[in-house]
């Protein structure tokens, strides 16, 4: 079976640091990949350059079938890869609606300066993206008012709209207080399986890796470690010494 996402022989060096190191990795449709390691490993180094915000050294990357190396950011959008970022990029002054409803005539390019956002889009589709990620709530609320657990959401509400084939998520669960996390997780998840979106997140938790990740690679120094199921990768001797700090 072809792999949705492929790179390889991925090198990015910045003079003599080699930020990723002739990375070989395939993703196949379905899967649940936690990318886990220390600061400056490379994690967010390999989604740069997979998303089209850093160019690679050399090497390939595809994305279901296509190459996408050299595609920019909203290139690779349009391809069908999300991306949800550490801190959410929300418009702060505008509704949580609105917010779902521009990033829908964003998708489809029908936004006008003579006609109301909300006549631009279709509107039962606001709701049930809204009702997946446990924000119909809230839909009248300015984004600004909302606590962090519920920015991530409407964030991973809004890479949704884009109708990805894969996301990608920055830490979903950095900022969100402890007891929330996992009903955030779970939340972030059944909106994922109900659209059967693949996807790839960087997590510090072990907990949130153990338990909703059908796979891990741990990075070290630029390069994947160890790549496998949970109970293998956190059980690797250079993984549990180096990023686990056991």
């Amino acid at each position: 079976m072809a792999s949705l996402l492929q790179t390889r022989g991925l090198t990015l060096k910045f003079g003599g640091v080699v930020a990723a190191d002739a990375i070989d990795f395939d993703l196949q449709a379905g899967e649940r990949l936690a990318v886990i390691g220390a600061n400056g490993a490379g994690k967010t180094t390999f989604i740069n350059m997979v998303t089209g915000y850093i160019k690679p050294s050399s090497g390939e990357i595809r994305f279901d079938g296509m190459d996408i190396t050299r595609k920019h950011p909203r290139q690779v959008v349009q391809c069908g890869i999300g991306r949800s970022f550490q801190l959410p990029q929300l418009f702060l002054e505008h509704t949580v609606r609105e917010s779902v409803e521009l990033a829908i005539a964003a998708r489809i390019g029908r936004m006008s300066l003579f006609r109301p956002l909300a006549r631009c889009v279709d509107r039962a589709e606001v709701d049930h993206v809204l009702e997946v990620v446990g924000m119909a709530a809230r839909a009248g609320d300015r984004c600004d008012s909302l606590p962090e657990g519920h920015r991530k959401l409407l964030d991973i509400a809004m890479a949704l709209v884009l109708r990805p084939k894969l996301l990608i998520m920055d830490e979903p669960t950095s900022g969100v207080a402890a007891d929330e996390k996992h009903p955030l997780m779970a939340t972030i998840m059944k909106a994922l399986a109900e659209r059967s979106v693949t996807a790839i997140f960087v997590e510090h938790d072990v907990d949130i890796v153990n338990q909703y990740a059908t796979r891990v690679a741990a990075w070290i120094s630029g390069r994947i470690a160890a790549d496998g199921p949970p109970e293998v990768v956190m059980n690797d001797p250079e993984v549990r010494t180096v990023v686990l700090g056991h």
